[in-house]
């Protein structure tokens, strides 16, 4: 048990100070989510955004600046979250063959990496959830939290994926920052006049966006948006198992293992007396 745990504890400080190096994401994390979000507060309107939610059915009625900073709040966790995982998968991805080739565990490097994530995330959404409520008090900060949380993870998950089967560092960063563009401003009712159509469901957010539009504006409850975002983020961290276990196999080609004749014993060996040799 206790080497288990070593293993663990190893591989996860490698992953957070992997994390810590990337010091273009820790600005993006200082900078970049309250700059988001004040701007929002200021540059939108705060004349009222009437809109249905979908998860309660209820008609909310919130500022637009207060609506805005919502949506700009999952915009930037969902982005850098991506972007810290699919940097760390990309850039570490031949070390962590590397290390499976040598006989450490995979699923002890799986669950620092969650851990890490996790970690990650749980900073982002309480760092973001903080600079949102700054001007004003939502309904249910901490389900926005959650809501904020489970976004974060889920594009942390993509990040991971996006990492192991992408060739270059450009398509990943560009799929990371299109996939989250669309996604959340599809849903602003501010941005898209079709917030209310049913193809938004489909969407990687949609459950976060729910939960958190509703924990922002309203007292009504918001499991199910939290429960239909857990189950993308089910499916993002499955495929991004599969494909890190897929990238840390073994690819060394198996030898054909030919059948070789075993060299014949001496006769001493079996217990015969020697051949004599033979007078010419």
């Amino acid at each position: 048990m206790r080497r288990h745990w070593s293993l663990f504890v190893t591989a996860s400080r490698y992953a957070l100070i992997g994390h810590a190096r990337n010091r273009f994401a820790m600005l993006l994390v200082v900078l970049y989510i309250p700059v988001w979000i004040g701007l929002a507060y200021v540059a939108i309107p705060s004349r009222a955004a009437p809109f249905r939610l979908r998860a309660t059915g209820e008609m909310l009625s919130p500022p637009g600046n207060h609506l805005t900073q919502i949506t700009g709040a999952l915009n930037a966790v969902t982005l850098i979250a991506g972007f810290m995982m699919f940097a760390a998968t990309f850039t570490g991805g031949a070390f962590d063959r590397r290390l499976a080739m040598a006989g450490y565990p995979r699923y002890h490097l799986v669950l620092a990496k969650l851990t890490a994530l996790t970690l990650v995330c749980t900073a982002v959404a309480a760092y973001a959830t903080v600079a949102a409520g700054f001007a004003w008090a939502p309904r249910q900060p901490f389900v926005l939290a959650a809501g904020l949380f489970l976004a974060a993870l889920t594009y942390g998950a993509l990040g991971v994926v996006f990492g192991s089967v992408l060739r270059r560092e450009v398509e990943g960063m560009f799929a990371i920052l299109m996939i989250s563009i669309l996604d959340v401003a599809l849903q602003n009712p501010l941005s898209s006049s079709g917030s209310d159509s049913p193809v938004v469901r489909f969407l990687p957010t949609y459950g976060s966006v729910q939960a958190s539009m509703s924990a922002a504006f309203s007292d009504a409850p918001a499991g199910e948006g939290l429960g239909i975002q857990f189950l993308w983020l089910t499916g993002a961290a499955g495929a991004g198992l599969l494909v890190f276990r897929r990238r840390t196999r073994d690819a060394l080609p198996r030898r054909a293992t030919a059948r070789v004749p075993a060299p014949a014993r001496p006769r001493e060996a079996a217990g015969e007396e020697p051949a004599r040799p033979r007078r010419p």
